[in-house]
């Protein structure tokens, strides 16, 4: 694997480099060597962030983790990565696709057990027309993150959600 490491508002010392590398070289046993591996440090007041982004053929790896210590973060982005390589290894053997070429054949090969997906609990909700604005504004009275709703301008089932910083975000379908 070839690991690339870069820092905003943090510079990058021996000792967070080999923390990265020595937790990340867990990884290698999926991977081939050409595998490109891109870590960001950064910090932001008391906020340590890392985030470890994996392209591959139709699909990105991506973690992202907080803590107030860099290296508890570097110890959590390893756990997530590697439980998303579980799933999506499921994926690829199921669907016997093509996309794992970055990955050991050994790797495709063994059998890895189901983390199976709970759904506890399904909402049905009223898809009236409305534009993005008033999703928002909805979304705000309901004290929610996010707030699905059937777009006015488009008639598409849409999904606005806040963004950090207080900005809002909207997800539509690409048709």
């Amino acid at each position: 694997m070839k690991i690339t490491i870069t820092g905003k508002n943090i510079e990058i010392t021996e000792g967070l480099r080999a923390a990265v590398d020595d937790r990340l070289s867990r990884l290698e046993k999926y991977f081939t060597a050409d595998t490109e591996v891109i870590v960001t440090l950064s910090v932001e007041k008391e906020r340590k962030k890392i985030e470890v982004t994996i392209p591959l053929k139709g699909k990105i790896l991506r973690s992202e983790q907080v803590s107030n210590d860099m290296y508890v973060s570097i110890d959590l982005v390893e756990e997530v990565i590697e439980r998303q390589l579980k799933k999506y290894k499921n994926k690829l053997v199921d669907k016997h696709q093509a996309a794992g070429s970055n990955f050991k054949q050994e790797y495709l090969e063994r059998d890895v057990e189901d983390e199976d997906v709970n759904i506890i609990r399904t909402k049905q909700f009223d898809a009236k027309p409305m534009y993005p604005e008033d999703a928002c504004v909805q979304m705000e009275l309901l004290g929610h993150n996010f707030f699905a709703f059937m777009n006015a301008e488009t008639e598409q089932i849409c999904v606005v959600y806040r963004r950090r910083g207080g900005t809002y975000g909207m997800l539509e379908p690409d048709l």
